[in-house]
């Protein structure tokens, strides 16, 4: 049972859990006494509430958040030649939508990791969805003559999802503790390429049934405010380490210079970084310009898909789409149970499987842009296999970061990561790829089979990248265990078993 702030006992409570006051004071799990009496009329609404507050429950509210998180992302990549035809941009102009989303995302990650580490994790985040979830509503409303108005929303955007992504792998982290976390952990870092994937189809589905493309902005905001709704009513807040910490008690906090310090000498954590900035590059390239590859291979074959009087056809990106669904569920599902067998035989699996799978990535996204030309079935068939192997370290990465890195410091270290990862990755790779197609189509004789093979050539940057990524995986297996075994020496320097139970009054 639980204690609110005003003495009334709460139902479906366990004692270990946390009541957060009004005022933002943490009070521990209250034992029930004899002074205590049942709640009120009016406190059966909080004890309902309560009793949905499980960590499934959580981890489910929060996957689903998730998920509408890339959604929202990838619904403009699923209608982007009919943004490029719409604006009269060139591929750089495109490109540079992605470019100005993730720069935005990747500034404002710290300062959501500091403030993640120290406030109310689950207001900042409905904080967060609901202000991405009108920013983009608003922007489908935008005229032809402000492209760069367009722009500057998805920059917005960006903000607002930084939120989310810095934060709520925290909130798990601190819900679960072991295998159970990397499960959880795999389930919820599932909704990047199932978001990405829906994303695609929601945006190339609502413009096809609206004939009208503005429409594929205007589904995805609906459902990102039921989201941050049930966010603020059923997802607790825990406390800080509460699952490592075995019941004991955070006794001090570090500043934020002292944390910034310690992960720059954590070198698992750097290196994993840096691999997932190259996972970060390629799926960022790819995200955006392989829908197009794939449309201008089929105009080099002949295959009509975007007539100048019509909307362009939506069959590239709801394939793509679903491709990234199914091969993000099996690349997850493949990596966690690949990961938990290789932890039997050695304790550095996590950074191991990470850098094989990367590996393999590589040689068959390189194979994709060999048989395009004269397959599109062949290109599908090497998209599906290399993107399987690469969705396969995501939980994984936000697992090696749990282990190595303390309680208190892993928002600030989530975002830290998604910063060094965009601003490496995804924040300049779209632009950069577009750019490079760009100078190589004004280098030679424009064409339909050229402006196909120039986008190929820029994108073959891709698989060296991700080969760079598995060099960086593999240096972090070099020192895992060392970093390790520091974290969980640190944090149990940093606890206490629980004091003597008292109620908060406010």
């Amino acid at each position: 049972m639980c204690v609110e702030s005003d003495g009334c006992e709460i139902e479906g409570c366990s004692s270990s859990d946390e009541v957060r006051t009004l005022s933002g004071s943490m009070s521990p799990g209250l034992k029930p006494s004899q002074d205590l009496h049942p709640c009120k009329p009016g406190h059966k609404l909080s004890a309902a509430l309560l009793r949905c507050r499980s960590p499934a429950a959580a981890a489910g509210i929060l996957t689903f958040g998730n998920v509408l998180n890339y959604m929202d992302r990838y619904t403009v990549v699923g209608v982007v030649q009919d943004i490029q035809r719409h604006y009269g941009v060139k591929d750089s102009g495109i490109g540079l939508l992605q470019t100005v989303f993730i720069c935005s995302f990747m500034v404002a990650a710290p300062i959501f990791g500091y403030l993640g580490d120290r406030f109310n994790r689950k207001v900042i985040l409905s904080c967060g969805i609901f202000f991405w979830s009108i920013v983009t509503l608003s922007s489908s409303f935008i005229s032809r003559e402000y492209y760069w108005l367009f722009v500057l929303s998805r920059g917005l955007v960006g903000i607002g999802e930084s939120s989310y992504s810095s934060i709520s792998p925290t909130i798990i982290g601190d819900l679960f503790t072991n295998n159970s976390r990397t499960m959880m952990l795999s389930v919820f870092y599932l909704a990047i390429p199932l978001g990405s994937g829906l994303g695609y189809i929601l945006g190339s589905s609502a413009k096809v049934a609206a004939g009208d493309w503005h429409w594929a902005l205007r589904v995805s905001p609906v459902l990102g405010l039921t989201a941050g709704s049930l966010i603020l009513l059923f997802v607790p807040e825990p406390k800080r380490g509460s699952a490592d910490q075995m019941g004991g008690r955070i006794k001090t906090r570090t500043s934020w210079f002292c944390d910034m310090k310690a992960l720059a000498k954590n070198r698992s954590y750097m290196f994993s970084s840096l691999a997932s900035a190259a996972v970060s590059f390629a799926t960022g390239a790819f995200g955006i310009w392989i829908p197009s590859y794939l449309t201008r291979a089929q105009e080099v074959q002949k295959i009509e898909v975007c007539p100048k009087s019509e909307i362009c056809s939506s069959t590239d990106s709801l394939i793509f789409g679903a491709i990234t669904c199914v091969t993000g569920l099996l690349g997850v599902l493949i990596g966690a149970a690949t990961t938990r067998l290789c932890r039997q035989k050695t304790k550095r699996a996590d950074p191991l499987v990470c850098a094989v799978s990367m590996l393999g990535s590589a040689i068959f996204i390189c194979l994709i842009f060999v048989v395009a030309k004269k397959s599109i079935i062949g290109a599908y068939v090497c998209i599906f296999i290399g993107e399987t192997l690469l969705f396969l370290n995501w939980a994984i990465t936000a697992d090696i970061l749990m282990f190595v890195v303390i309680p208190t410091r892993r928002a600030t270290a989530v975002a830290f990561q998604s910063f060094t990862s965009h601003l490496l990755g995804d924040a300049g790779s779209p632009y950069l790829i577009g750019l490079i197609s760009d100078g190589l189509q004004q280098s030679y004789a424009t064409s339909t089979l050229w402006k196909f093979l120039s986008l190929g050539y820029a994108l073959m940057l891709c698989p060296f990248i991700i080969v760079l990524g598995g060099m960086f995986f593999l240096a972090t297996a070099l020192f895992f265990l060392d970093d390790r075994e520091k974290a969980e020496k640190q944090l149990n320097q940093l606890t206490r078993p629980p004091s003597s139970v008292k109620v908060v009054q406010i």
